[in-house]
């Protein structure tokens, strides 16, 4: 993870001006769905590389401790070794960004992984996901117990009622309070874009949730309507980009809901170099939350490896 946003003062005259064009936003992300079309042997290195941007995310009603164990080893070893060795990338210590779970599984995962001797990431929702909206005491104090469980990432949600009013100062000071409560663990805000109405609004949450301190800013719960879109991404981005340029401090994005396929990674990933730079194309600062996307990635660089589509995997060996 990258160093901490320590965050600004609130300042309501910036957020107060800001209008986006909605229309410029639409025309850009019709461009970057086209692009990322890759001949085999470079769409592998990228896929590999959305490999290393996932947290690998279990967010079930039904989750248990062996569905946990099972998540945490397929984040140790996302990728079957012996496709690793056809490329010469089995010692390169591929594994994804981290395992995001709900605070009562932060300990099986931590527990895991510590057995494995493994020390990637454990993140956990917190501050009554998806909603966030119970009392404010029982949204702290969710934070506290997942980070004395061993989450070194909190993915926070904001209270939507509150942007949805134009309460942007309340918000920021929810936020601080988060941030407080998340001591030295990275606080990843989720501003829950399909529900905030417009792109103004997502562009004003971005700005307060960094202001507040956030390290990443995050566009979904993945339980809303609509989720991660490019068109959001690109709002979010161009704030990250701007308060990087006030401020000096580089916050990352999390996109994620709805993000299944090897091909959606890429595009995710050519947005973020084409409107961040190189410096956001890492785990420290940019990360795809999903639960089946790997899957997907795993079946792609099979087939670029071996020729083959997946399903030959199933059948028996001559």
């Amino acid at each position: 993870m990258s160093c901490r946003n320590p965050g600004t003062q609130f300042y309501q005259e910036h957020i107060s001006k800001v209008r986006v064009n909605a229309e410029a936003v639409l025309e850009r992300a019709k461009q970057i769905q086209g692009q990322m079309n890759l001949k085999k042997h470079w769409q592998t290195a990228w896929l590999l590389k959305a490999i290393t941007c996932i947290d690998l995310t279990t967010l079930a009603g039904d989750d248990t401790t062996s569905n946990v164990r099972r998540l945490c080893l397929k984040a140790i070893q996302p990728v079957r070794y012996d496709l690793l060795k056809k490329i010469d990338m089995h010692d390169k210590g591929i594994t994804t960004a981290a395992v995001c779970v709900y605070p009562s599984r932060v300990a099986d995962a931590v527990v895991l992984l510590k057995s494995a001797t493994n020390s990637l990431p454990v993140a956990s929702v917190a501050t009554g996901f998806p909603a966030g909206q119970t009392p404010m005491e029982a949204r702290l104090q969710e934070v506290r117990m997942a980070v004395a469980d061993g989450a070194t990432e909190i993915d926070v949600v904001i209270n939507r009622t509150l942007a949805l009013t134009g309460k942007w100062e309340a918000m920021y000071d929810e936020l601080r309070q988060f941030r407080e409560a998340c001591g030295e663990a990275h606080m990843k805000t989720i501003l829950a874009v399909g529900e905030l109405g417009t792109f103004t609004n997502v562009y004003k949450a971005s700005m307060v949730a960094m202001m507040a301190g956030s390290d990443f800013i995050k566009t979904s719960t993945g339980k809303e309507a609509v989720n991660a879109t490019y068109a959001v991404a690109i709002v979010m981005a161009r704030a990250i980009r701007n308060y990087y340029m006030c401020t000096g401090h580089k916050v990352g994005f999390k996109p994620a809901g709805g993000i299944r396929t090897a091909q959606e990674s890429l595009i995710w990933l050519s947005l973020i170099k084409e409107e961040l730079g190189n410096d956001w194309l890492s785990p420290h600062l940019f990360r795809l939350g999903a639960s089946s996307l790997l899957s997907d990635i795993e079946r792609q660089v099979y087939h670029n490896v071996t020729g083959q589509y997946a399903a030959y995997n199933e059948l028996p060996m001559a």
